[in-house]
């Protein structure tokens, strides 16, 4: 970060649904692009971000994390509301800080390299009927699901595991091993929740997870199963990758010394 830029990073939601994903494209159909056009309208000056985490086409964000370096003057009340004027309905800035280091050759901080975890979360409608009103918001499952059978499911997952089994062939992860830090699964009527924690997800490893959980759910295959396919490390032997429609990325963990407006993780699903 040259002297005279300031780092500035921003917490925005989107739906995804609109959207190919978040890094940019020649098309320019993506969140990532649409947040670079909208802060060149507002700053007149180019302007690249980095994100925490690349979420794919269809999948949302309650609280992405963005960062960039930038020479200009602005409050953090215009941040938000001056980039906000530049976005789409379906995007928006919801906080913005400028961040420096305490010590002058401590390491800056960055969206992706500082997060310490990550948190996801999987909204799941089961009902036999689809919903039109759920339609990009939430996936679904038609046959009834068991919440005790898919939560024993998921103590098998928690832990440090190879998570190869999870992990979509496109994924460009340096290795497969993760650290799981929790899974909760919670059931309000027709709509269930999954928030997973880890220190990192591989490509397309959370969708995977939801296919196997509704394996388990709907009574296909046993709670234990879950264990044999994290134990097989072998894509082919779980169940397929899940919609997209449902998957939210909530909360990035950093350390506090950033003091980041964070909100904490929730589903508006749920409010």
């Amino acid at each position: 970060m040259n002297d005279d830029s300031k780092r500035i990073v921003l917490g925005v939601q989107y739906d995804g649904a609109p959207w190919q994903g978040w890094q940019t494209q020649p098309h320019g159909q993506t969140v990532q692009d649409q947040l670079e056009v909208a802060l060149h309208k507002f700053t007149g000056q180019q302007v690249s971000t980095i994100c925490a985490g690349r979420t794919d086409t269809g999948v949302h964000a309650l609280e992405q994390v963005v960062h960039f370096d930038i020479p200009l003057e602005r409050d953090m009340t215009s941040w938000v509301r001056g980039v906000n004027a530049f976005l789409p309905a379906s995007i928006a800035v919801r906080w913005a800080t400028e961040v420096r280091s305490a010590l002058h050759q401590e390491q800056d901080f960055h969206a992706r390299f500082s997060a310490h975890a990550r948190t996801y979360q999987y909204v799941l409608y089961n009902n036999p009927v689809r919903s039109p009103l759920l339609e990009g918001k939430a996936g679904w499952v038609f046959r009834p699901l068991d919440i005790d059978r898919m939560r024993e499911a998921a103590v098998h997952l928690v832990g440090e595991h190879d998570f190869s089994t999870f992990r979509s062939v496109q994924c460009q992860a340096k290795s497969p091993v993760k650290i799981m830090h929790s899974i909760h699964i919670e059931q309000r009527g027709e709509i269930f929740m999954f928030t997973l924690h880890a220190n990192a997800f591989l490509y397309h490893m959370v969708r995977n997870l939801i296919g196997s959980f509704v394996f388990v759910g709907s009574g296909a295959r046993p709670p234990g199963w879950m264990k044999e396919l994290l134990e097989g490390r072998d894509r082919k032997i779980a169940a397929p990758t899940f919609m997209p429609d449902g998957l939210y990325l909530a909360k990035i963990d950093y350390d506090p010394k950033w003091t980041l407006p964070q909100a904490a993780p929730r589903n508006f699903l749920w409010l």
